[in-house]
């Protein structure tokens, strides 16, 4: 079963304090450069986030305006990340649909929520109204996109979630048989060691927990897809540049085994470049690329594994 890549395209993050990576700017010359590289003339997402709150004005956008880059064979996988402290989702309703109207010839798929179980860096779990921002929001996307008659997939994602019970899961049934997809980030061996002859046996354990446990809690049924919305490894001191290439090489090939049995229709890496090389901090150092583009070696083992397995037009 073929997949489809892509890339979140920019370098920022967060820390393990919450607080986000600064760096140098993104450079869109080099972006492009550097995604047409990545896949030649086969189907690929372009990953951006964007952060609504009615209590801050503006929208910040990670990387700033990643529609540019869905283009060509790209298309646009545009994550919505409710970070309002409020309890009104009137504008955060009306910003889903601002955003299918603006980009919706772009949008292959349209996440509502970035991990809104996570309450820690990156998830937008601290937000007391997220749950109903993401069951009301689900609803509103679907709908403005069928009244546009666009065929965007809209689905949301959550980190790995190992409670017997499920319980975030569980409390989505309301929408499990409305969204698209389900998605999951993880990143093995990045907080918490795991030893390299046990990758691929981990991962393989990952993807069936979060389709038999997770999407099955949700009533999510085996026809909808998993995508991997997030994966990656960071280098820096004491992560060699190599093991970041053996990481992405042994977790993508096991997508790909697991793809056909567990319905995986995506996946997609975390980041393109670093936030900032020159920074010892692990969190700075998630990209396929240094901060000013210089390729990994795991640049080159991701376009050869896109090359591999990739979905043709």
């Amino acid at each position: 079963m073929p997949l489809t890549f892509g890339v979140y395209a920019g370098g920022l993050a967060a820390t393990a304090d919450g607080d986000v990576t600064p760096g140098p700017a993104e450079d869109p010359r080099r972006i492009t450069a550097a995604l047409d590289e990545l896949h030649g003339t086969l189907p690929f997402l372009v990953r951006g986030y964007l952060h609504y709150s009615d209590a801050a004005p503006g929208t910040p956008q990670a990387p700033p305006e990643p529609w540019r880059y869905a283009t060509g064979a790209r298309r646009l996988d545009l994550v919505l990340c409710f970070r309002e402290p409020g309890e009104d989702l009137t504008g955060w309703l009306g910003f889903i649909r601002r955003q299918i109207r603006e980009h919706g010839d772009r949008l292959a798929t349209i996440q509502i929520t970035e991990e809104p179980e996570n309450a820690g860096p990156g998830g937008d779990g601290e937000f007391p109204a997220v749950r109903r921002a993401l069951i009301e929001g689900v609803h509103a996307a679907k709908h403005e996109l069928a009244r546009l008659g666009l065929d965007s997939l809209v689905g949301c994602n959550s980190t790995l979630r190992f409670d017997p019970e499920q319980a975030h899961w569980s409390s989505l049934k309301e929408i499990g048989d409305v969204v698209d997809y389900a998605g999951v980030d993880f990143f093995p061996d990045v907080f918490a060691p795991i030893p390299a002859r046990k990758l691929g046996e981990t991962t393989a354990g990952v993807l069936r927990l979060f389709r038999e446990g997770s999407m099955a809690a949700a009533g999510i049924p085996p026809t909808v897809p998993m995508h991997v919305t997030e994966h990656g490894w960071p280098t820096g001191p004491g992560r060699p540049l190599s093991r970041q290439a053996e990481v992405l090489e042994t977790v993508v090939r096991t997508v790909a085994a697991c793809a056909a049995e567990l319905n995986i229709g995506v996946y997609q890496h975390f980041a393109l470049r670093d936030a900032d090389s020159a920074v010892d901090d692990a969190m700075f150092r998630f990209g396929l690329m240094t901060s000013d583009y210089r390729p990994k070696p795991a640049f080159g083992v991701y376009r050869d594994l896109v090359r591999e397995f990739g979905a043709a037009c």
